[in-house]
């Protein structure tokens, strides 16, 4: 390694441990799954009075948008909002917005490791107003919520 100029810093590997932070995801044995610390912190953010409070719960919601569904959808309420020369005027329809996003987060599933001789589907959501996309992966367990005996997963495939 010091041939190549390459160094290791012994404080920094883990090992043996039951779940990894990397770029802002637990990884797990059973998955990959949302960081609890950034669920909470978009989930007890109170509502925003600005566009410059809106843009930064939107930053951090957006970087965990692929543990929601039609999360375009979701959010295009509050898009209206960002617009230039747009008075700030915080309606009925950008509270359930903001709301449906959080409850969405605060149930964020786990997601199996991908096994390459699996199938793997892609599903696309389009309309006037916002397209979407979902991958193939295999939703293992929902952080939040008890396990059912068996569920069929958020993308129609069976949880195993």
């Amino acid at each position: 390694m010091r041939e190549n100029k390459l160094y290791a810093n012994l404080k920094k590997p883990v090992f043996c441990a039951p779940e990894i932070p990397v770029v802002g995801c637990y990884v797990r044995k059973d998955g990959v799954g949302a960081d609890p610390e950034k669920i909470s912190s978009i989930c007890s953010w109170s509502i925003p009075k600005t566009q410059t409070e809106l843009r930064q719960w939107l930053g951090l919601a957006n970087y965990l948008h692929k543990y929601t569904k039609a999360y375009a959808g979701l959010i295009q309420p509050m898009y209206s909002l960002l617009k230039k020369d747009v008075a700030w005027d915080w309606r009925s329809e950008h509270q359930d917005a903001f709301e449906a996003v959080k409850k969405r987060l605060s149930s964020a599933p786990v997601f199996m490791l991908p096994v390459s001789y699996r199938t793997f589907h892609v599903v696309c959501y389009a309309s006037d107003l916002h397209f979407d996309d979902e991958g193939g992966e295999r939703v293992v367990d929902n952080q939040s919520q008890p396990r059912p005996r068996q569920r069929a997963s958020r993308y129609g495939l069976r949880s195993d």
